[in-house]
């Protein structure tokens, strides 16, 4: 981590510290002053601070629950994000908007470019923000927001749009509609590059774009509370990590950062001057990818993200995600379902597979191949593999099942 980030670092908890009635009783509960933080390490000190307490700090002390540590009259926007949470915004808050830009440069925006904005300009900030980010950058903004999907499509047409930021899920919808029309997309659209974020992007959806549509994608990692965080241009499941703010992989349970290969809560320190969240708890779960040396600099590391943080359970003190079920067995066409279950007998937890297969298959061939593939993923053992019918796994089934007793 540069000096120049951990500069930033301590003078955002310094002056939290002194100006935050809330973060002031934090670090004081916990026995802190600002100084105990000089480094990006040193914030394993300090407790997280979940979404759902924010949102619990809010409700009792409207509207921001202590964290706002500026005048109310230097705020210019406040928004109003799921939760519910309110957001202030004050001018010299600068980092969101420099991570904004940084995302599209490298996704190949430049000035001059004609740009689709379709993310929401209503209540939460993302439409505000990339606007503004791209307008600096010197690029045409069309603010299209949310719907409205025809006039969208005729605008892309009569004003030349070459550049999309929005839901990668409106953008196909908007194809279908040229498509429809009798258009052919990449003859008469200008269309050339695209930033999705705010859902996910399945892969075979990117393969679309660029494949058939000749687009080059970035694919963005983002919240409300914090802005855009992660960044990915190749199409991989890992999603490289901007440069600010401050971004950790941590065991939930002990606020330490796991190890590389290892599931752990996204948890994230802002530099914002008006509303400071100091080891903010997003609630997402991800593989930290992480580089060696340990002390690379963040943009180095990369995360895979692979849920909410309540899907996951954790085994023998790793933590096992659906999603990370879901990806080992994939390349297994014959598997129809999979279900983890944790077990505790004798005071060991025992990791169980129940796996659903397809008529007239023999899982008994597969019994090894499905444990490596598990344990590749998860880097967690699994002690027995159970094959059950398919109606014992329906849709909507929890992909992990705690059954301990303590």
């Amino acid at each position: 981590m540069g000096d120049s980030v951990e500069k930033k670092l301590r003078e955002t908890i310094e002056n939290a510290y002194d100006h935050s009635p809330e973060v002031r009783a934090r670090f004081d509960g916990a026995g802190l002053k600002p100084a105990d933080v000089q480094t990006v390490a040193d914030l394993e000190k300090v407790p997280i601070l979940e979404k759902d307490e924010v949102v619990a700090l809010q409700q009792a002390d409207p509207p921001f629950g202590g964290l706002l540590a500026v005048p109310l009259s230097e705020i210019r926007h406040i928004f109003f994000s799921p939760g519910p949470l309110y957001e202030p915004e004050v001018e010299d808050d600068r980092s969101p908007f420099e991570m904004a830009k940084l995302v599209f440069i490298e996704s190949g925006f430049k000035p001059g470019d004609v740009v689709l904005n379709s993310l929401s300009y209503h209540l939460v900030p993302a439409g505000l923000l990339v606007d503004r980010s791209l307008v600096e950058m010197g690029c045409t903004v069309v603010p299209g927001g949310v719907g409205n999907s025809d006039l969208q499509l005729k605008m892309m047409l009569d004003l030349g749009v070459n550049g999309y930021a929005g839901t990668p899920s409106f953008l196909m919808r908007l194809i279908e509609k040229a498509e429809a029309a009798g258009l052919d997309f990449q003859r008469d659209l200008k269309l050339e590059k695209i930033v999705t974020t705010a859902e996910p992007l399945p892969p075979t959806l990117r393969q679309t774009f660029v494949e058939s549509y000749g687009l080059s994608v970035g694919n963005c990692y983002a919240t409300a509370e914090l802005g855009l965080l992660a960044l990915d241009t190749a199409g991989q499941m890992a999603m490289r990590l901007l440069p600010e703010p401050v971004i950790q992989v941590v065991d939930p349970d002990t606020g330490r950062q796991v190890g590389s290969g290892e599931v752990g809560e996204v948890v994230v320190t802002n530099f914002s001057r008006a509303y400071p969240l100091i080891r903010f708890g997003t609630g997402d779960m991800a593989v930290n990818v992480d580089p060696q040396p340990r002390d690379s600099k963040q943009e180095e590391r990369s995360v895979i993200l692979v849920g909410r943080r309540g899907e996951a359970v954790k085994v023998r003190g790793m933590f096992v995600h659906p999603n990370q079920l879901r990806f080992a067995i994939q390349s297994f066409q014959v598997i129809t379902a999979v279900q983890g279950v944790v077990s505790r007998p004798d005071n060991r937890d025992v990791f169980t597979l129940r796996v659903a297969l397809g008529e007239d298959t023999d899982g008994r061939t597969l019994v090894d191949s499905i444990k490596e593939a598990v344990r590749a993923v998860c880097r967690v053992r699994v002690d027995e593999i159970r094959f059950v019918a398919a109606d014992e796994i329906p849709a909507g089934a929890p992909g992990m099942v705690d059954a301990r007793e303590w």
